[in-house]
């Protein structure tokens, strides 16, 4: 279901960056934008007391599942986490069953799940509404709002302004949910976007030639030296070890690509360096010391986001 821009988001699902539309995301990083200024003068509210959260990971993740959580306290609402481990999946239970289940105890559902789609499935079989935090190697939407509003804070706070700015991303484009969700995000927005990947790990065609059809300038090349220097916004990805069917494939690509003070010794001052995160060695830790490095401000502003998600579908914002 697409999001009106001005209308109330109450029982709403965030499964899909293909639900926004410019305004619709602009809502979401103004929302965040108060988010931060409560977070910045008094640490908490109280918006959503008497709410509580399922926070539902099938699959390990620190940055997704503890902003979620402390998205919702900072908030004033209440958190249930669940994982596979400790729920009754682990006897065969069906996704669309644990969800009826926890329905009945929450107000709404994050969901992180290792299949394509189980966000759907969830949604599906809940009255309530449901964030996907990522399905398998489909979408992570939340991630690239967090991403967008990052580069909007990084480069001018102006949406308008990136018109014409050069997005590379590097790295594991093939399982990458992120770049997944992020490339089909920023194209609403007229920017240029560079793939770089070895051959085995490049962006998906299906979603290469649905950008193609919105008229999304896009370039695919295994050189990131080529495109670095006019790269605006560089993000890196991991290659995603647990996607490979075996070790040796996935050693056999896991450093193609790796970030270090000299590769980026030539580029823009201005550079916005992202990672969704974790990192395993794909930018060398001298990097951090870098200011265009914004990979630690994007983990914070994933807070801002989901708080403002969180705050939208429960019809609080």
């Amino acid at each position: 279901m697409a999001l009106d821009a001005k209308g109330s988001w109450a029982g709403a699902n965030i499964l899909s960056v293909e639900q926004f539309d410019v305004e619709s995301a602009k809502r979401v990083l103004q929302v965040a934008d108060e988010m931060r200024d409560v977070v910045k003068r008094q640490g908490a509210s109280d918006l959503l007391k008497g709410k509580l959260l399922a926070n539902v990971f099938f699959e390990p993740s620190t940055r997704t599942s503890c902003s979620f959580q402390a998205a919702m306290l900072r908030l004033g609402g209440l958190v249930v986490p669940v994982n596979e481990s400790s729920s009754s999946s682990k006897k065969g239970e069906t996704l669309g069953d644990t969800i009826r289940c926890l329905e009945c105890y929450a107000d709404v559902i994050v969901l992180r799940h290792p299949v394509k789609g189980s966000a759907a499935v969830a949604a599906a079989a809940t009255r309530k509404p449901v964030l996907n935090a990522g399905d398998g190697v489909g979408e992570h939407p939340t991630q690239a709002l967090l991403d967008l509003y990052t580069i909007y804070n990084e480069l001018g706070r102006d949406l308008d302004g990136l018109a014409g700015k050069v997005v590379t991303m590097v790295g594991d484009l093939k399982n990458g949910r992120t770049v997944h969700s992020l490339a089909r995000l920023l194209a609403l927005f007229n920017v240029t976007i560079n793939y770089v990947a070895p051959e085995s790990l490049q962006m998906p065609r299906y979603i290469v030639d649905e950008l193609a059809a919105r008229g999304v300038t896009q370039h695919e090349t295994t050189d990131l030296d080529a495109v670095i220097k006019q790269s605006d916004v560089l993000y890196v990805t991991r290659v995603q070890k647990e996607r490979f069917e075996s070790e040796e494939a996935y050693n056999a690509v896991k450093d193609s690509f790796v970030i270090t003070c000299a590769t980026i010794a030539d580029a823009k001052q201005s550079l916005v360096l992202l990672h969704p995160l974790p990192r395993v060695g794909e930018i060398a830790e001298e990097v951090d010391a870098d200011p265009r490095a914004a990979y630690f401000r994007q983990m914070e502003n994933g807070m801002y986001v989901r708080m403002a998600l969180l705050a939208l579908v429960l019809g609080k914002a």
